[in-house]
C-alpha cells in the first residue's frame, strides 16, 4: 500500500438546507484496494460519493483524491470511472457510439472494441440504447467506466439488474482491472459480494462512519450462534441458552463450544435436531448497526 491514499476523507459535513446528510465523516482508500462503502437506507453514503466524484461541494471538511480536490477535474477526472446507479445515455446513440462518446470526455484513450469485449456487448454494438434491456443498459455503464483503464473506479451499486451469468462476467473485469493496479470503492445492497470481495468495509448509519474494518474485525465484534433442541428427557447440555425448549447459544468461541456440545451428544446418544452453526456474517453486523 501505498503511504498517500487514493482517496482521502477528512471530517465530510454534507448538508441539504438544514438537513445534514453526512456529519464529521472520515475514511482512505489505499492504493489498489477494494473498499466497501456500505450502509442503511439515507445512511449518507450517495452523498458521500458525490462528493468524491466532484458531483457535490462539501459543507465542510476536506476530501482529496489522488491528493488534489475533486472539484478539479482536468486533474482528477482523467483518472477516475464512474459507474452511478443509473446514467443518461442518449437513446438514439448505438452501443458502440455511446461508449466512444463517453470514453473521449473522460480524457482517455483506449480501442472500442476491447472495451465492449469486456463488458460483454460486442454483439450489440450497433444496437441503439433505446433497444437495449436494464441489464444490458447496466453493461454498458460499465463498458464506459473501464475505457481507458483508470486508476480509480466507483462502482454505485453495479449489478442490480445483472443475472447471474453478467454478474459474474462483471466482477471478473473487475478482477482483471484489480490485477493492473487500479483502486475500486464499491456500494451495494448484495452484502455478500461485500463480504466476498472488499479488503475493507466502512459502515455508515445516519450520516456517520459507525464501523470500518476487514470483514473478520467486523464480524468479530458480535457472537457466532448455535441453535439446537433436545428430545424430551434429554440430560442437561454443557452449554446454556434454552428459550422455550430450543437452545440459542451465542459464543465468541464457537470452535470450541461446538466441539465441546457434539462430544457431549455423541457420549449422551443425544440426537441434536436442528442443530445450526454458523460464524457471524456481514449482514449481521449490518442489522446490528440498525438497530443501534
Amino acid at each position: 500500500m501505498s503511504a498517500s491514499p487514493v482517496i482521502d476523507v477528512d471530517h465530510l459535513t454534507v448538508t441539504y438546507g438544514d438537513f445534514r446528510a453526512v456529519h464529521d465523516l472520515s475514511f482512505r482508500v489505499e492504493r489498489g484496494e477494494l473498499y466497501a462503502l456500505l450502509g442503511t437506507n439515507g445512511a449518507g453514503k450517495t452523498s458521500t460519493l458525490e462528493v468524491v466524484e466532484g458531483h457535490r461541494p462539501a459543507a465542510s471538511g476536506t476530501v482529496r483524491i489522488f491528493g488534489a480536490s475533486p472539484q478539479d477535474r482536468r486533474v482528477v477526472r482523467p483518472r477516475m470511472g464512474i459507474m452511478l446507479q443509473e446514467s443518461g445515455f442518449s437513446p438514439d446513440l448505438t452501443v458502440r457510439e455511446s461508449v466512444g462518446l463517453i470514453g473521449a470526455l473522460s480524457g482517455r484513450r483506449d480501442d472500442v472494441d476491447r472495451v465492449l469485449a469486456i463488458a460483454g456487448l460486442t454483439h450489440k454494438a450497433g444496437t441503439r440504447v433505446a433497444h437495449l434491456s436494464g441489464g444490458e443498459r447496466r453493461r454498458l455503464d460499465f463498458a464506459t467506466v473501464v475505457y481507458g483503464g483508470p486508476e480509480l473506479v466507483i462502482l454505485d451499486e453495479p449489478t442490480t439488474g445483472l443475472d447471474v451469468q453478467s454478474r459474474d462476467a462483471l466482477w471478473s473485469a473487475v478482477d482483471r482491472l484489480r490485477e493492473d493496479g487500479a483502486t475500486i470503492v464499491l456500494t451495494t445492497h448484495y452484502l455478500e459480494e461485500a463480504q466476498e470481495r472488499a479488503d475493507r468495509i466502512g459502515l455508515m448509519h445516519e450520516g456517520t462512519l459507525r464501523r470500518e474494518g476487514t470483514v473478520l474485525e467486523l464480524t468479530q465484534t458480535l457472537p457466532s450462534v448455535i441453535t439446537f433442541a433436545l428430545p424430551p428427557g434429554a440430560p442437561e447440555p454443557p452449554i446454556v441458552g434454552a428459550l422455550n425448549g430450543a437452545f440459542h447459544v451465542e459464543t465468541f468461541n464457537l470452535q470450541t463450544d461446538l466441539h465441546r456440545l457434539l462430544g457431549w451428544a455423541h457420549d449422551s446418544g443425544v440426537e441434536l435436531r436442528g442443530l445450526e452453526a454458523g460464524p457471524t456474517r456481514l449482514d449481521d453486523v449490518f442489522r446490528a448497526l440498525s438497530r443501534a
